[in-house]
């Protein structure tokens, strides 16, 4: 794939921002390329995905996006993704959805090791979902807590339970 994506030149990679980090923007350089994917894998998940869908296959597979990452520095493309999403789906949002994926595993950590997600020690479904719900919503206010704007009223939500009680 690397020489697929350098073949296409440094000129042809756009600067892409997905988000912004502790140090600044997360900036790199991207390119978005239709390709068809080859190998047996490839063949029998396209087969598998006609049959299920009642189609017939008919031997072609489908394109894909391929997304590759060139980072300042780098002699090559260093990074790539397969994506079956809608053509016109924008390159920022290839991007966005590439990168997430630091979120999805800082989220399972904090589920797993900040709120015990893995501590349960039962043995039957009922008890694990009644835990693993329990840990989720604990973890859907956490976020919610994070992601709501500040305010700097004493009042407000976020710094009542630090605010002295009033005496008479």
């Amino acid at each position: 794939m690397a020489e697929l994506a350098a073949a296409a030149g440094r000129q042809a990679f756009s600067e892409v921002t997905w988000r912004q980090g502790s140090r600044g923007p997360m900036t790199s350089r991207f390119l978005a390329m239709r390709v068809r994917p080859s190998g047996v894998r490839s063949r029998r998940l396209a087969q598998a995905a006609a049959v299920a869908g009642h189609g017939r296959w008919d031997g072609v597979l489908p394109q894909v996006r391929l997304l590759a990452e060139w980072p300042d520095g780098e002699e090559e493309p260093t990074r790539f993704w397969l994506s079956d999403l809608p053509g016109d789906t924008p390159i920022a949002e290839l991007v966005r959805l590439a990168k997430i994926r630091w979120r999805i595993e800082h989220d399972y950590r904090e589920l797993k090791h900040g709120l015990g997600l893995d501590h349960f020690e039962g043995r039957s479904w009922t008890g694990w979902h009644h835990h693993a719900t329990l840990v989720t919503a604990a973890h859907a206010f956490l976020t919610e807590q994070r992601l709501a704007p500040k305010a700097d009223t004493p009042d407000s939500p976020s710094t009542r339970s630090s605010t002295p009680s009033k005496t008479c």
